[in-house]
């Protein structure tokens, strides 16, 4: 037996260290929104770590052109993945306005303000890239009020409006960063008519939302969040979505989820939150991936 002075001299845990893998899925699940372009390592390493545990199929997601350029790329070079593009709804701003306090920070960087001609140029090479057979998404578009303030929103909310009429024009799905702004995302969805697929990314409402999602057939995407301690609202909100609605992600490399949280997130972590979402379901771990498989393709059409 080990003394108490060597477990307080044995090194901690690396936090910055990738979690292990988890026990494989026998039934093979996508992650229905990751970023590997934000991840260590290679493409192929990420997929083929994920494919060992049984995820084996991911939707890479655009954030703003350069990264929707890449996401068309590599879906076009890769059986297993497949591509969202769109302009995050705190890019647009970004893009009009420049760099605001507090905005967006996922990338280095500001930008000089570029004005609407700047947005539309911009939207313009997102319809392009839409009409792609490798793009199955549109998005992640919609509404943050968290990081943008109400200088912003305007801009949000004319970018989030033309994302919705390419998604429809082109067939493709219509993927939804709500950041509470769920009223207004709700709203704007309402007026413009929403697209025959839309799924509300890292789904982020109460159990009230998820029955107004579930009566309009929006599918509904749980992230690693759900795990977390503090999350029973997102609980609750799987516990009454349809199971025929509901979808797993990642949003990798964030939102890792228990108990891992704070360290790298990636597709290959999918398992652990397919079975703490098969608790809260209170159904077996092969039928709720069954259902979750079933689901993503129906929703990206694929």
């Amino acid at each position: 037996m080990p003394s108490p002075v060597a477990d307080k001299l044995s090194p901690a845990p690396d936090k910055n260290a990738p979690p292990p893998l988890p026990e494989p899925l026998r039934v093979a699940v996508a992650d229905s929104h990751t970023h590997l372009d934000m991840q260590s390592g290679t493409v192929e390493e990420g997929l083929a770590k994920a494919a060992s545990v049984g995820v084996t199929t991911v939707v890479q997601v655009g954030c703003d052109v350069k990264g929707s350029r890449w996401a068309a790329e590599t879906a076009a070079a890769h059986d297993a993945v497949h591509a969202a593009v769109a302009l995050h709804p705190n890019e647009a701003p970004r893009i009009v306005h420049g760099d605001p306090p507090g905005g967006w920070s996922r990338q280095e960087g500001g930008r000089a303000p570029g004005g609407d001609a700047a947005l539309d140029d911009a939207l313009a090479e997102i319809d392009r890239l839409a009409a792609l057979p490798q793009v199955k998404g549109v998005g992640e578009t919609g509404l943050d009020h968290f990081r943008t303030g109400p200088e912003g929103r305007a801009v949000q909310e004319r970018s989030f409006r033309a994302h919705v009429e390419i998604a429809k024009r082109h067939g493709k799905a219509l993927v939804i960063h709500d950041r509470e702004a769920h009223a207004d995302v709700l709203r704007i969805l309402e007026e413009e008519g929403a697209p025959e697929r839309t799924i509300f990314h890292c789904y982020s409402g109460d159990a009230e939302m998820a029955e107004i999602c579930a009566r309009a057939g929006y599918f509904m995407s749980f992230a690693g969040n759900v795990t977390f301690k503090n999350a029973q609202p997102l609980r609750d909100a799987l516990a009454v979505a349809p199971l025929d609605l509901v979808l797993v992600e990642t949003d990798a490399p964030f939102l890792t989820p228990a108990p891992f949280r704070g360290r790298p997130n990636a597709p290959y972590l999918v398992p652990v939150t397919v079975r703490a979402m098969a608790a809260v379901k209170g159904v077996e771990e092969d039928a709720l991936a069954t259902a979750l498989a079933r689901n993503t393709a129906r929703a990206f059409d694929y």
